[in-house]
């Protein structure tokens, strides 16, 4: 392979394969790919903006037969700290977020083998009726695949329902490695990679918003890596005209603190910074069809993600009022909305806060 030839392909925002991308992560310095990346990005973005959000995720409960191994957030069902989340602390939290100027709910949930669609659909118009501006970005495949299975019912149904009792966008959680080999060892409960994408085709069929994200550093090979993002790639060139498919690409690093992977396994997040800005690099070069990618600040901390904005990646994601899945896997950063624009300023950006359709909110 000639690299300097795929640097000519990437800047066309033609496809590169597997192979190709690989070659491009091995064969190439890091200011290298620092540079495509930025001109990439510029490619989608040529002001200099970057993109955050306030919004809370809040957890609707923590009980999941799933039993992820890189997970130490979630509790047996008759576990004594087991919960389901309540309307009134549902209001408590949503009232606080929009102290701080938020109007967006991040809810995840475990896959609780309870509660069924009537639940949540009950959950997110009793939500609505109390904030009728309020943005519900909930769930994600898994919990969707999970849903179909109890009610036998097929993905197209259960978003359908879901968005008509009040679902704004559709998360890209649970998506981890979209290997079944990598799957099969580190969540062999949750959906295949294929249900995965599955459920996402559904959700473009029906234009609801949607992200994708990727949990990588642990079992998986760069191979596999580059082969998630050929997935969602090939998946976003699939959508229907017109509908708005995948709007964002986070990536971000395992977190190993007290997991199950770190402790029967002996698998460490061993992800520098000099690897993660690859990965956003990467992430760039090899999605020129998705116009955003997020810098997990979260993860990396802040000095890592400043950096990724000149690598390709345009959005900051959220000030995090509330996180509790990877903070309890040893992700110890936060930012507050005045740091977070600082952080963005002085990266050499000018910071523009958005909604989950990445419209500017002034």
């Amino acid at each position: 392979m000639n690299r300097e030839r795929l640097i000519e392909k990437a800047l066309r925002l033609d496809p590169l394969t597997v192979e190709e991308g690989v070659y491009l992560y091995h064969e190439s310095p890091l200011p290298l790919l620092i540079w495509l990346g930025h001109e990439l990005r510029s490619r989608h973005h040529p002001d200099n903006t970057v993109t955050w959000i306030i919004d809370r995720n809040v957890n609707i409960t923590n009980v999941c037969i799933s039993g992820c191994k890189f997970c130490n957030f979630y509790r047996p069902l008759n576990s004594g700290d087991a919960y389901i989340t309540s309307i009134p602390e549902y209001c408590e939290k949503i009232e606080e977020m929009m102290q701080l100027g938020g109007n967006q709910l991040l809810l995840q949930g475990g896959m609780h083998p309870h509660l069924r669609l009537e639940f949540y659909e009950n959950l997110f118009r009793e939500l609505k009726l109390r904030y009728p501006g309020l943005r519900l970005h909930a769930l994600g495949p898994p919990e969707i695949v999970h849903l179909s299975r109890l009610e036998n019912l097929p993905y197209q149904t259960i978003l359908e329902r879901l968005a008509a009792s009040g679902l704004s966008s559709l998360p890209g959680a649970g998506a981890e490695i979209l290997s079944d080999r990598v799957r099969k060892l580190i969540s062999p409960v949750k959906c295949t990679a294929g249900e995965w994408l599955d459920v996402m085709r559904a959700a473009h069929r029906l234009n609801l918003t949607t992200s994708a994200t990727m949990m990588f550093g642990h079992i998986e090979t760069l191979e596999e890596r580059l082969g998630h993002l050929v997935m969602l790639r090939t998946l976003q060139y699939e959508k229907p005209a017109g509908s708005k498919g995948f709007l964002s690409f986070i990536p971000w690093p395992f977190q190993d603190d007290q997991t199950v992977l770190k402790m029967k396994s002996g698998v460490q997040n061993k992800v520098s910074p000099e690897e993660y800005i690859r990965m956003i690099a990467l992430s760039r070069i090899m999605l020129p069809n998705i116009p955003n990618i997020q810098a997990s600040w979260l993860t990396v901390g802040k000095e890592t993600g400043q950096l990724c904005l000149h690598a390709g990646a345009n959005d900051f994601g959220s000030i995090m009022i509330e996180e509790n899945v990877v903070r309890v896997a040893g992700a110890r950063h936060w930012f507050d909305a005045t740091g977070m624009q600082d952080a963005i300023r002085e990266a050499g950006f000018e910071p523009v806060r958005r909604d989950q359709d990445f419209q500017v909110i002034f």
